[in-house]
């Protein structure tokens, strides 16, 4: 277990990563979260508008969503906490990264075919379209603030990430989640270094012609305390905080288990980000086994994808791929999470589709859609939490706050 930080230790590195910048006089973007991810963000938000406050002629903060929905005043006040535009906020903007609208973006740039190929290591060969959220061009200085999670798209989240999906045009988001199912979540989940997928985010970032700086958060396992905080260059920052994450984001268990429930807390609110129950303890699914994610308050599978999730269902990668026509017309971000969903497995026109492990919702959502959308359904009235815990050697794994810790088999 690691030491939590102290505020003042916080605020220390808060102060030495931006002290030395030139940054008087100018005009400062912050990126940061939605709810759906752990972090003292009312802590950082709070000691980077002290620092910087007296010292530049704007300080704004934009919402990384990706295309996730757009927070209310109300969420926005929790998640800084603090009401913006009041008191000694009263010159900070909190925005949301309003992705639904094309004018919100800027054309940056074009990634040729051959070097798109050359990232991907030949999976992909098409060009693709560099779009972000115009604010990052307006602004003499962008400062990313965020946590640092293994990924079941880039590896570990964080850095890059922020603007690629973060604050990012459809193109690059599409195209780096199907990259990322094809090599699926199970192979890149937690890998640490640069994976085709984060060659392919950082590609995309070095478009943006503002100069940035990271602050990286590496978040205690089940809570919202910091155990570390980095800043410097994008790079610098992120790869310091992924190294701090891979040692204490990773469970290693001896054996795989039959069944493992993740109870997903209400900072996800739909399947769309509640998968993470899924993608993060996969590796410890013995064949045949199954995932139940528990989550009674959900309703929904996605509140922004959900027309198109209940056109295809959730399959394994090589079900889209087999049938690439059929599918090709769809956003690869959304045939990424369903596969990412589904797990990995196989398909064949003759012998049909054979995932390797069940996924089963215990959710508000009916017996009848779960069907629908080729998962599996139990009344989470039905789940005993209680009965369950403690019942490793029968092979049942209950894991609480499930979304953020990754459980791999002992090598």
């Amino acid at each position: 277990m690691y030491a939590t930080l102290t505020a003042d230790q916080i605020n220390a590195i808060v102060h030495a990563t931006l002290d030395p910048l030139p940054l008087d006089g100018r005009r400062i973007l912050v990126l940061i979260p939605d709810g759906t991810r752990s972090g003292d963000i009312p802590l950082l938000f709070r000691l980077i508008s002290a620092a910087l406050l007296p010292r530049v002629a704007a300080l704004d903060y934009l919402i990384a969503l990706g295309t996730h929905q757009p927070l209310t005043p109300e969420q926005i006040s929790r998640l800084v906490g603090a009401i913006p535009g009041e008191g000694d906020y009263a010159n900070v903007r909190v925005l949301n990264h309003d992705w639904m609208y094309v004018e919100t973006f800027a054309h940056l740039g074009t990634i040729p075919s051959s070097e798109i190929a050359a990232l991907s290591g030949g999976l992909l060969t098409e060009t693709v379209e560099v779009r972000v959220n115009r604010l990052v061009t307006e602004y003499d200085h962008l400062l990313v603030c965020g946590a640092v999670f293994p990924h079941e798209v880039a590896g570990f989240s964080g850095g890059n990430k922020y603007f690629f999906p973060g604050v990012g045009g459809a193109e690059v988001i599409n195209l780096s989640h199907w990259l990322g199912a094809l090599i699926t979540s199970y192979a890149i989940i937690g890998t640490v270094g640069i994976t085709p997928v984060r060659a392919l985010i950082n590609r995309a970032a070095a478009f943006i012609p503002t100069p940035k700086t990271c602050l990286a958060m590496v978040v205690q396992p089940g809570g919202n305390d910091l155990v570390g905080l980095f800043g410097g260059t994008m790079d610098e920052a992120w790869a310091q905080a992924a190294a701090l994450s891979a040692d204490i984001h990773v469970r290693y268990v001896p054996r795989p288990f039959q069944q493992v429930i993740s109870v997903m807390p209400t900072m996800y609110d739909d399947i769309w980000t509640a998968a993470k129950g899924m993608y993060k303890v996969e590796p410890i699914v013995a064949e045949g086994g199954e995932v139940v994610i528990y989550a009674p308050h959900i309703t929904e599978f996605s509140y922004t994808h959900g027309r198109l999730l209940a056109e295809i269902g959730y399959h394994v990668r090589d079900y889209f791929v087999k049938q690439w026509e059929r599918f090709k017309g769809y956003p690869g971000g959304v045939l990424a999470h369903s596969t990412h969903l589904r797990g990995i497995g196989t398909y064949d026109p003759a012998a049909g589709e054979q995932p390797r492990i069940r996924v089963t919702l215990a959710t508000g959502i009916s017996a009848e859609r779960c069907a629908a959308h080729n998962l599996g359904y139990r009344n989470p009235e039905s789940v005993d939490l209680a009965a369950l815990r403690g019942r490793e050697e029968d092979g049942i794994l209950v894991v609480p706050k499930a979304g953020e810790m990754l459980y791999r088999l002992e090598r």
